[in-house]
């Protein structure tokens, strides 16, 4: 207990010592993050190298323990293998974190790295061995075992966007696994995470809102890698069957948030690794918290989360069950208050009909363009176009080539009930669609229409040998091909 007491102490003070002194030589040095008015709201420019200062005072405290007389050095010792073989991965994150935060990496550079310490922890012995309490083959193991370090990293450098917010979460994390440590007589485990959470106290002294300092790259990937590697850790000797979910539990915060920004980004057709305004922390300043409230409520849902793993991992296992549908049940009702209106519109065309509506309209597209592709003459061509209008709900198409028309349409609408799409067909004529307003259209179906109809006339003004020429403007006879509705006008 003595040793676990001086290495969280060394480490705090290690870390109260070192902060300042880094994020004054790095503001000498010019290696600030600068405010842009928009992701970053800072007023000047603050140091991003937070890793260094977190990182050292570890690796210090360690250092001291072996060099003291202390009697957790043969604990040390005892799992030297493991530990040796883990400096090497943590040392990688670090690495790669520094270099983008000194130079700037490209997104597959960061991964490149970030595979290269997952792979290492790897054969450090970090490994998923089971799911919901069966054993899994290495050939499963390794790639979720890599999925799992990957998105805990780079979700803490998600999420560090907010002063002490990246930093506080970790810290909050930490001593949940300090905590199932102990409950679990897990010493190695103690031992592991114990540095960390001194250092992230002692930092959270000037990360906090305002902050000096800023984790930075360097910082929030070694966090969130060392904390997956600890997840694992803990959940290898997990007395419950869901042993993962525990640690999934104490990481939910940065987890739901890059879970959340990836589904995001892809509905909007955005690029994953490209930044945005979108993030928990985002949402929750544009609803009118000020930055020191969205840390602390986000403080307090990790806490709330916090309890709910550890519950999970001593808990009986006709108890897992229930825990796990309460942590689904806040985390849906926090979701749905953030006012993310991609998940509102996904869940309406998943269960309005919206989807089918989207599918049906791509379908008749579909139909409508093999209809075209086999018309043999332009009979064949306006045919198709007339059937084609009215699936789509359209009450009247007009097609003019030269000084032929072609017309068809149902209904009474008035002209000022109406909008009307104008396809222009080279300088053979036009296709006019019109509908009226307020009708159910089929979500989806406008541009894609308008696509179709002219690629495939080109075609067909090749197949039917068209041109401006064969269609003079007073030398053909006029064609009308009207069909309506009963009571219309002619």
């Amino acid at each position: 207990m003595y040793s676990l007491l001086w290495l969280a102490l060394s480490s705090f003070v290690f870390s109260v010592i070192l902060t300042p002194l880094c994020r004054n030589a790095f503001r000498r040095l010019g290696v600030v993050d600068h405010p842009d008015g928009q992701r970053k709201l800072h007023s000047e420019p603050i140091p991003r190298i937070g890793g260094i200062p977190i990182a050292l005072s570890c690796f210090a405290a360690y250092a001291i323990l072996l060099a003291s007389p202390l009697a957790a050095r043969s604990i040390i010792h005892q799992n030297s293998s493991l530990v040796l073989k883990l400096l090497p991965a943590a040392a990688l994150v670090f690495a790669v974190g520094l270099l983008d935060d000194l130079f700037g990496l490209k997104p597959w550079q960061k991964l490149a790295g970030q595979l290269g310490a997952s792979g290492i922890a790897f054969w450090a012995g970090v490994r998923i061995i089971g799911i919901a309490g069966h054993p899994i083959d290495l050939w499963w193991s390794f790639p979720l075992t890599l999925l799992w370090l990957i998105a805990c990293a780079n979700a803490f450098n998600l999420i560090d966007g907010v002063d002490g917010l990246a930093s506080g979460v970790g810290f909050f994390a930490t001593l949940t696994m300090i905590l199932a440590a102990f409950l679990q007589n897990n010493v190695p485990l103690a031992m592991a995470t114990i540095p960390l959470a001194g250092a992230l106290l002692a930092f959270l002294r000037y990360n906090f809102n305002p902050a000096s300092i800023f984790l930075g790259d360097s910082g929030s990937l070694l966090v969130g890698f060392l904390l997956g590697c600890y997840g694992i850790i803990w959940s290898q000797k997990s007395a419950t069957l869901l042993g993962m979910t525990a640690p999934l539990m104490a990481l939910a915060i940065p987890l739901l948030d890059a879970g959340l920004a990836i589904v995001r980004r892809y509905f909007r057709h955005q690029p994953i690794f490209e930044g945005d305004r979108g993030h928990i922390h985002h949402r929750l300043l544009d609803l009118g918290f000020t930055p020191r409230r969205v840390v602390l409520l986000l403080y307090a849902v990790s806490g709330l989360f916090a309890g709910l793993s550890l519950l999970q991992s001593v808990a009986p296992n006709r108890y897992s069950g229930v825990i796990i549908i309460l942590f689904c049940a806040v985390t849906w009702i926090g979701v749905q208050n953030l006012g993310y209106v991609e998940f509102g519109m996904a869940s309406r065309m998943l269960f309005a009909g919206a989807f089918r509506r989207m599918l049906n309209g791509q379908l008749c597209l579909r139909s409508f363009e093999q209809s075209l592709s086999s018309a043999r003459n332009i009979d064949d061509f306006w045919a198709a176009i007339r059937e084609a209008s009215k699936t789509l709900g359209f009450n009247e198409v007009r097609l003019q080539l030269g000084d032929e028309v072609y017309r068809d349409y149902v209904g009474d609408s008035l002209p000022q009930d109406c909008w009307q799409l104008r396809v222009p067909l080279a300088d053979l004529g036009y296709l006019n669609l019109t509908r009226e307003f307020h009708s159910q259209t089929l979500p989806g179906i406008i541009a894609p229409l308008v696509d179709v109809i002219q690629s495939q006339f080109q075609i067909k003004c090749t197949e039917f040998e068209l041109a401006a020429s064969t269609l003079p403007t007073h030398a053909m006879p006029h064609r009308l091909s009207v069909s309506r509705a009963a009571g219309r006008a002619n």
